[in-house]
């Protein structure tokens, strides 16, 4: 049994573990492997792929799953008690919670494995799905050079994450305030993007849009970066503010297909998780 909080505490290997279990689910193997078991889900109403990607992924393997908002969890009775309840009945747990202490505390009292589907400092799982992705269109992807667009918040330091454990080059562009400690970070967006192959980018808060109003990635800036460069924006996106329309209507966005495999690889972490 092996649980997913933060990728930093992942190897090279267990990701490559997790990319082979997609790889065969995509060929049938795993049919019923959760037949009998309940998984318990904590997710926002506001979750839509992540969620659904969850629930469809563990119906799909026969599983039955129970759901709760994040607030149930935030009452008097204490975690420990939760959770000693709990591994009575219960054979995972996916939860979507802002305090990543909260999840490391489920994870030490829990009998079963437990699945950090975002938190307000990283997004493991959503990294390993644009990973396993971007290896599906490129020879080797930890070769690429990578460029994050945004603040230091969750999606930038999920990046940063990935990054450390796959060994691939990583630089931010941002306002100088939005720096993200530890990563290599160009202030101007169009010298930045030069030489770079993959562009990330994340949402931004109504309080900060205007300080990225110079670093909005347009298909004039993308025309800055290497040939056969794609812009992989972090859903939800907005036209207008992170990105323009012409850049999403353009050769360089991956497109909505590029996120498909988030729902084998959403199955293949709980399969890798149950099965170390």
């Amino acid at each position: 049994m092996k649980s997913l909080v933060r990728l930093r505490e992942y190897s090279r290997d267990d990701v490559q573990g997790i990319f082979h279990i997609a790889d065969e689910l995509q060929s049938g193997k795993y049919k019923d492997f959760l037949n009998g078991k309940t998984i318990v889900m904590f997710f926002p109403d506001s979750s839509i792929r992540t969620r659904i990607t969850f629930e469809k992924g563990i119906y799909l393997l026969g599983g039955q799953t129970i759901l709760f908002p994040p607030s149930a969890l935030d009452k008097k009775e204490k975690i420990e008690d939760v959770i000693g309840y709990l591994n009575n009945w219960t054979d995972g747990l996916i939860i979507r919670y802002k305090d990543i202490s909260v999840i490391d505390e489920i994870t030490r009292y829990a009998n079963f494995s437990v699945i950090n589907a975002m938190t307000d400092i990283n997004h493991p799982c959503e990294m390993l799905a644009d990973m396993y992705g971007l290896s599906k269109i490129r020879e080797d992807f930890t070769k690429e050079k990578y460029l994050f667009v945004g603040a230091n918040g969750n999606v930038g330091l999920a990046w940063k994450e990935a990054s450390e454990l796959m060994d691939f080059s990583l630089t931010q562009s941002s306002p100088s305030g939005y720096k993200i400690s530890g990563v290599n970070h160009i202030i101007d967006l169009k010298s930045a993007i030069v030489g770079k192959d993959i562009i990330c980018t994340d949402s931004l808060g109504s309080d900060i849009l205007k300080d990225f109003s110079e670093h909005q990635v347009t298909l004039e800036i993308m025309e800055n970066a290497n040939k056969n460069a794609i812009l992989n924006p972090c859903p939800p996106f907005y036209r207008g503010e992170e990105v323009s329309k012409d850049v999403i209507e353009s050769k360089y966005f991956v497109g909505y297909s590029f996120k498909k495999y988030l729902l084998e690889i959403q199955q293949a972490i709980i399969i890798y998780s149950m099965l170390s």
